[in-house]
């Protein structure tokens, strides 16, 4: 098989990975997703192929793009959600008056000071 196809195994793989790392069960995917955990099980060790609707249904549920299944080797970037965007966007202020307070204290010095802590 060329290595430019991604096999069955190697989204399986992909989905056990994920779920693993969002602290979910079989069962626990497979009730989301409409499938038995038997189904879950057979994805994720690559005997049973998945169709387009069960790749988006796993993919949400799993909160990851459906593309992420078809990119072998790179990292499978997360969905980004509202609220994720809103965190981000917080940080973004948060680290900016942080600097401008350093500034405001310290002078631009104070940056080289940070620096080395």
């Amino acid at each position: 098989m060329p290595a430019d196809i991604i096999t069955s195994g190697e989204m399986g793989e992909a989905i056990r990975k994920r779920r693993k790392e969002l602290g979910l069960s079989q069962e626990q995917l497979a009730e989301r997703v409409g499938v038995s955990y038997q189904q879950i099980q057979r994805y994720e060790s690559g005997y049973s192929m998945l169709n387009v609707e069960n790749i988006q249904r796993i993919a949400k549920t799993l909160q990851m793009p459906a593309t992420s299944f078809f990119t072998a080797g790179q990292p499978h970037a997360v969905a980004e959600t509202p609220l994720a965007r809103s965190l981000a966007i917080q940080l973004r202020v948060i680290h900016a008056l942080f600097l401008r307070e350093v500034i405001t204290r310290f002078g631009r010095h104070g940056l080289g000071v940070l620096w080395l802590m």
